[in-house]
């Protein structure tokens, strides 16, 4: 055997074993990892004013998105504003669609989305902003906000790769704030599946922002309604500083 029927073989066998890692993710109900490079598909579950926001800012990035809400009517509107890269469906639509899936809701209707789109979701990387108030939400949203958000959504949205995301920042901010020169805001992030993590990084840098990765869903409850870091428009290093991690 020569070295090119040798290099061909290597790669035939390469190949071979990729598919094979892929067919065994794919059997296993887990869907292969959002690239690392290149465009995303995004689903938009609730593109209101946070959601509807972000949805403009990776659009503009490059990537798809596909909005959703509850009423069709207003999220075409928003995704003819948005233009190229964005378009509108239903949650369900949505949820299929999504590479990563960003969930945008009050925090009473998570478990219906945990329910209704549980196939749609499954091993997916979900990204959480929903905040537990107990005056709009009731008596789930004061159990979840004393449990913290990080041990709470995952109960409400089982086999999903979770991560808490965009939850402690205004929609105005998100807006008014994004690419903006010298330091960025930063936007504290929570999760426990690496690569769930390092996708929701790169999706924060390409809205215009600056992540700051806090540790697993146990530590999201540190950056939830009603702590010190929830609601400002901190720089990463004030982030940091108040939550008492590293650089």
């Amino acid at each position: 055997m020569d070295v090119r029927d040798a290099g061909k073989r290597s790669r035939r066998e390469f190949l071979k074993l990729a598919g094979a890692a892929a067919a065994g993710a794919m059997l296993a109900g887990r869907p292969l990892a959002a690239p690392a490079q290149g465009k995303l598909k995004i689903g938009i579950i609730g593109a209101g004013r946070i959601g509807g926001t972000l949805g403009g800012h990776w659009a503009r990035a490059g990537h798809e998105v596909l909005l959703s809400a509850r009423s069709l009517d207003p999220v075409r509107k928003l995704a003819a504003e948005i233009g190229r890269g964005a378009r509108a469906g239903t949650p369900r639509e949505a949820a299929a669609f999504g590479e990563v899936v960003l969930v945008s809701v009050p925090y009473s209707a998570l478990p219906q989305v945990g329910k209704d789109y549980a196939a749609e979701l499954k091993g997916k990387i979900v990204l959480d902003t929903c905040n537990p108030i107990p005056r709009r939400d009731g008596e789930m949203a004061a159990a979840a906000r004393a449990k913290g958000t990080g041990v709470a959504s995952p109960e409400f949205l089982p086999g999903v790769r979770l991560v808490r995301a965009f939850n402690s920042v205004s929609y105005r901010a998100l807006r008014s704030e994004a690419h903006r020169a010298g330091e960025k805001v930063g936007i504290p992030l929570a999760g426990d599946d690496p690569e769930a993590l390092q996708v929701a990084q790169r999706l924060v840098r390409d809205a215009g922002f600056d992540p700051v990765v806090v540790g697993g869903l146990s530590r999201a409850i540190e950056f939830d309604t009603g702590q010190p870091a929830y609601g400002k428009a901190l720089t990463a290093r004030e982030l940091r500083k108040i939550l008492k991690i590293g650089s």
